[in-house]
Order: C-alpha cells, then structure tokens, then sequence
C-alpha cells in the first residue's frame, strides 16, 4: 500500500485529488473525494440513482475510458506511441492510504512540475500562434485516432514541450458517456461526435478568451 500521509495534492478537481507519487515522482496518483462522490450522488434523481454511485466515480470511469475500442485497437495494432502522443500513459489501479488510485504518467514542464493547464496559458497569454497549432495538432490527433472524449475543458488540458514545441496533454476527461459510447461502433456516427467535441472546444476558447458577455451554457449552442 502507497502511504499518501501528510502529503498535499498537487491538483484537485470536484471529484479527485492528484497525488505525486511518494516513490516515483514521475507518476500521478489519483484518489476520489468520497464526501463530493456522495453529495452528487444525493443531489441527483431517483431514477439516476437506480443506476448506482459507480456512474459518477471518476476513477472507474476513466478505467472504462482507457479500454475504449480505440485505445485497445492502437494498443494491440503497436502504435502505443501515437496513443500517448496526447495522453498521460496509464498504468492501472494502486492502494493508497486514501483508497484505490488511479495511476498515470505526470505531464511535466520544463522544469519538472506538473505543467501548466490550458485554461491557466490562455488566462496569462491567450490563444497564441503557438498553441493554435497544439490545438490544431491535438484536434487532428483526436480525428485520425478515433479516441471519444467528453466535453474538452481547458482546465482538463495541459500544456507540454515536446521536441521544442507545445503539445496538449488530456489529463481529464477520456471517454463517452455510455449511450454515445456505444453508439460510436458506427464510423459515420463517431466521426460526428468527434467533430463535435472539436467545435465545442474552439468555442469554449473564444468563450474563455474573450469577453465572456453571456454565459457558457449560453455561447456554447452550436
């Protein structure tokens, strides 16, 4: 077991902590929050209910995400290394005092801390040349491999060097939800929702650059 005792995360969404490795500091470990896991879980309606907690357990979603058919085709065809071209690579499950973890690469930056999110990058520089083209080459990435993904969120990006110039990482959010994800053994389908995910993140960039006059929910009807 991973003694996670004393040690501060380094990041923390509504639903996880991210820890640094006490061992490897090269790996994130991420627990949930129970307490936020079962105060969404009784915020929602009784017939989401019926579907159990684990539908919005983070770390067992993200377990599902990374056995999608697109993953596992690359994986087996020995192209791991286009998988990883925008993914922290991912290590499985590991005890901690805190629960179980799931355990994935840190996208680091130059000097050697968990690079920087997106949302923070567009807040400090906006949407600059350099990391249109990461965007451009992240999007492309997303079209050639067929991987699902949900809403892509700035804050759910970082941003890292690669080969001297930025790259975008997708540390959060991998994965459809369970009807799309089905649905998307149809080419023509997958496509569709892909490209869609694609517009809706150029959207929310325009949003989170600009002067934000209506609200997310608002500007992002497509």
């Amino acid at each position: 077991m991973i003694n996670l005792s004393g040690l501060e995360p380094f990041a923390s969404g509504d639903n996880r902590y991210c820890y640094r490795h006490p061992d490897r500091s090269e790996l994130c470990l991420k627990v949930l929050r129970p307490e936020n896991i079962e105060a969404r879980f009784q915020r929602q309606a009784w017939p989401k209910k019926v579907l159990g907690r684990a539908r919005i357990n983070d770390n067992h979603q993200e377990l599902i995400a990374h056995q999608q058919p697109a993953i596992t085709r690359l994986l087996a065809a020995d192209q791991s290394s286009l998988v990883w071209a925008h993914l922290p690579r991912f290590h499985g499950t590991a005890d901690t005092s805190l629960g179980i973890a799931n355990v994935s690469e840190i996208i680091t930056g130059s000097d050697g801390e968990p690079a920087e999110t997106l949302e923070g990058y567009l807040k400090r520089r906006g949407f600059d040349q350099p990391v249109q083209e990461a965007a451009d080459r992240f999007c492309n990435w997303l079209a050639e491999t067929g991987i699902l993904t949900r809403n892509l969120l700035p804050h759910n990006l970082v941003i890292a060097d690669r080969k001297g110039q930025p790259e975008l990482f997708l540390v959060d959010g991998l994965g459809a939800p369970s009807i799309p994800d089905k649905l998307a053994a149809f080419p023509a389908w997958r496509r569709r929702y892909i490209s869609r995910r694609i517009r809706r993140f150029y959207l929310r960039i325009q949003w989170e650059t600009g002067a934000r006059n209506e609200s997310w929910e608002a500007s992002q009807k497509l």
